[in-house]
């Protein structure tokens, strides 16, 4: 645009110049010849051509707006109307009108900071760069995390949605180890999975070892004590990232979205599946998976990605391609060692003729004959009540598993579970029935007002009712006041009318003419003969 300009000032430019200028920069020759004649007025504007001139008098964002954005989310009429009655009670300059202020938050806040003013810190990462790490070799760096499945599974007869633990290869993007939880994902669903990403047996695969490092997003089942001792016995550095930063593992983040749009969303039960009307609702017919299905569909899947699919970051190599193309070498733990260290150490304990006593139970197994005496270790699998795993204390020899002794049948379990159930839903209800309070519906500023009239009997009876359970109005304490302390002692007047004093022995009643008398009972006659 200079070069225009100084051409035009020597009388040397041409339409032709112009021509070519407008095809290059994609605009209209008309709208050169308007950047020339800006640029002639203000020599700043040749420089950024087609930009507003800036005049000393434009409006700005200041902190006051930027708060006022953050206040009403973004929307930028509520900021405009809040400025005008605050100018009106004189507490600061008239703004604006609604384009300018439009303008000017456009040119002085980025993408980033109108998205954060209006959505918070989440929504302005959407408008942040990240940096790519380098891929690294194979077991360098793995990533884990837990994600809930958006698919129905039918769990003993219930609707539920379970939960995925798994383990992957930044390096190569292969999925290492998978659990699968019917519940909530606890330290034992870590243990499982990392069982299954470190063995290379049948029916894991050829793909896992142990890793140098796992990164992991600050929860509290992977940063458990046991958890963190079983990485610590493997030689494993556990990286605690930051909370809220998913980019940090974007490797397991992007497993986490692709598991559902690839092989979740054609499921039968996919609870996220668009449904036609009002609100969202299952079919009443739709059957859903068994847990134990779903589990084998997972399991293939799973196999599919590290066998057939070719992400774009391998460059057209399936996962398992590039493990085995990688020479870097693998630390591999044998299935009986890794075993012992991904159980929890529950200290030490004796053998006696009951068994081993643990957590108030007895725990026995058949080849502790002739072992009585002995100090042995306990680890167990964390929620696995009726098996403990136990060892020599002093060799650290394993001696073999126990089974809790008197263990309740499947229908025992099953009746409890059912009471436990029943007695759930009874206080839920009772619960319920005693929150729902009914208010009367307000047109003008009063005193709320609490509807649901009572009649003086049933608040009589649910008062009597009330008394009757109640144990702090059932006490009295002043019904037997203490004894008066001695006479040398100094008793202050506020205590001494609180005791009861020293009453003489209390004397025996005279029975009625025609009775007979006790055996023991004297009358007040004879006492005074005596």
């Amino acid at each position: 645009m200079r070069r225009l300009l100084a051409l035009r000032q020597d009388q040397k430019l041409t339409s032709r110049h112009v021509r070519l200028m407008a095809e290059s920069l994609e605009v209209t020759e008309r709208t050169v010849w308007r950047w020339l004649a800006a640029a002639e007025r203000d020599e700043s504007a040749a420089a950024e051509p087609g930009a507003r001139a800036q005049s000393k008098g434009r409006f700005s964002v200041t902190p006051e707006v930027r708060r006022l954005l953050a206040l009403w989310k973004g929307n930028v009429a509520a900021v405009h109307r809040e400025l005008t009655a605050r100018a009106a009670k004189g507490e600061g300059e008239p703004p604006p009108s609604i384009p300018t202020l439009h303008r000017a938050i456009q040119r002085d806040l980025t993408p980033g900071e109108r998205a954060g003013l209006a959505g918070g810190e989440r929504a302005a990462r959407k408008h942040d760069v990240f940096l790519a790490r380098a891929r690294g070799w194979r077991n360098q760096v793995w990533e884990t995390d837990h994600v809930q499945a958006a698919v129905l599974v039918d769990v003993e007869g219930k609707a539920r949605r379970p939960w995925i633990t798994w383990f992957t290869d930044c390096a190569t993007n292969a999925i290492t180890g998978v659990a699968v939880t019917p519940g909530d994902p606890s330290r034992e669903s870590v243990l499982a999975a990392l069982r299954s990403a470190v063995l290379r047996e049948d029916p894991y695969g050829p793909i896992g070892g142990l890793p140098e490092k796992v990164r992991v997003d600050r929860g509290k089942d992977f940063l458990s004590r046991t958890v963190t001792a079983a990485f610590d016995l493997l030689d494993v550095t556990v990286e605690d990232l930051p909370a809220y930063t998913p980019h940090l593992k974007g490797t397991v983040e992007g497993l986490n979205r692709a598991v559902e749009s690839m092989f979740l969303a054609a499921l039968p039960g996919y609870a996220r599946q668009p449904r036609p009307g009002k609100r969202a609702s299952r079919p009443k017919d739709e059957v859903l998976l068994g847990f134990e299905d779903f589990t084998a569909r997972l399991l293939a899947w799973t196999l599919w990605w590290n066998t057939e699919h070719r992400p774009a970051p391998l460059r057209g190599k399936t996962p398992l391609e590039a493990w085995q193309g990688d020479p870097t070498p693998l630390r591999d733990v044998p299935a009986t060692d890794l075993w012992t260290f991904t159980l929890e150490d529950a200290g030490t304990r004796t053998l006696t003729t009951r068994g081993i006593r643990f957590r108030k139970r007895d725990y026995v197994g058949p080849w502790m004959t002739g072992q009585t005496g002995i100090q042995v270790r306990i680890r167990f699998m964390p929620h696995h009540d009726h098996r403990i795993e136990v060892y020599h204390a002093a060799t650290g020899r394993y001696l073999g598993p126990a089974d809790l002794a008197d263990q309740a049948t499947e229908e025992q379990v099953s009746a409890v579970r059912r009471a436990r159930a029943a007695r759930a839903r009874r206080l839920k209800k009772d619960l319920e029935a005693s929150q729902r309070e009914r208010y009367a519906a307000a047109i003008q500023p009063e005193a709320p007002q609490r509807l649901g009239a009572l009649t003086t009997a049933q608040a009589e009876a649910e008062l009597a009712q009330t008394a009757g359970t109640d144990l702090a109005q059932l006490a009295m304490p002043d019904l037997i006041p203490p004894a008066a302390p001695p006479a040398d002692w100094r008793t202050p007047p506020s205590l001494a009318t609180r005791t009861t004093p020293c009453l003489p022995a209390p004397v025996p009643s005279e029975p009625a003419s025609d009775g007979p008398l006790e055996p023991n009972a004297q009358t007040a006659e004879d006492g005074d003969a005596s």
